[in-house]
């Protein structure tokens, strides 16, 4: 048998809106709920151009920081707090999830994945919260100041959460890597 060349890897999308996104999946909380919060942003490629394609995932602690294990992930009924959600960006690469704050000690996140148009593999990274203290997250004092500052998640006016996320570039938002992950 000849020795075949190795089939080369193909990008993650942009194929979302076909089979991905379910009723309500950027809804960790229903708007209403007490202290209901937006998580929102935009995603960015390299040139700094809008991503109107992408897929963001996340992943969070409840008010008292306990990462929920509930099986079902997908169950929006109001009476369950899954801890996790997803969401397509518009058409201008805008995304918005109805969350919670994540509690707990130290420096609490959102853990935050993306897919996109041109990568190979998924991007993983976090989002803290505002006035998170560098000391209490490793992740955070290991990285330049200037570099950690984009894992801070902006507090709006209106008590949203900003954080967008840059693909590439000067801006790039720091991603990590976990092992058995490329």
């Amino acid at each position: 048998m000849p020795e075949l060349d190795p089939t080369p890897g193909q990008t993650i999308g942009p194929f979302f809106a076909y089979a991905l996104p379910y009723e309500r999946d950027h809804e960790l909380v229903r708007p209403t709920t007490d202290g209901a919060l937006r998580l929102q942003g935009t995603v960015y490629d390299g040139a700094g151009v809008p991503v109107p394609d992408a897929l963001l995932e996340i992943r969070q602690a409840d008010g008292a920081g306990r990462v929920p294990t509930l099986e079902g992930s997908i169950r929006r009924d109001g009476t369950a707090f899954t801890g996790w959600g997803r969401c397509q960006t518009d058409a201008v690469g805008r995304y918005s999830f109805t969350t919670i704050e994540p509690g707990g000690s130290g420096a609490p996140f959102v853990a935050v994945v993306v897919f996109a148009r041109g990568l190979l593999h998924r991007l993983f990274t976090r989002a803290y919260l505002p006035g998170a203290n560098a000391s209490s997250s490793p992740l955070l004092a290991s990285l330049d100041p200037q570099i950690s500052k984009r894992l801070i998640a902006v507090r709006e006016d209106d008590g949203s959460l900003r954080f967008d996320v840059h693909l590439q570039g000067d801006l790039e938002t720091p991603f990590l890597t976990f092992p058995g992950e490329v």
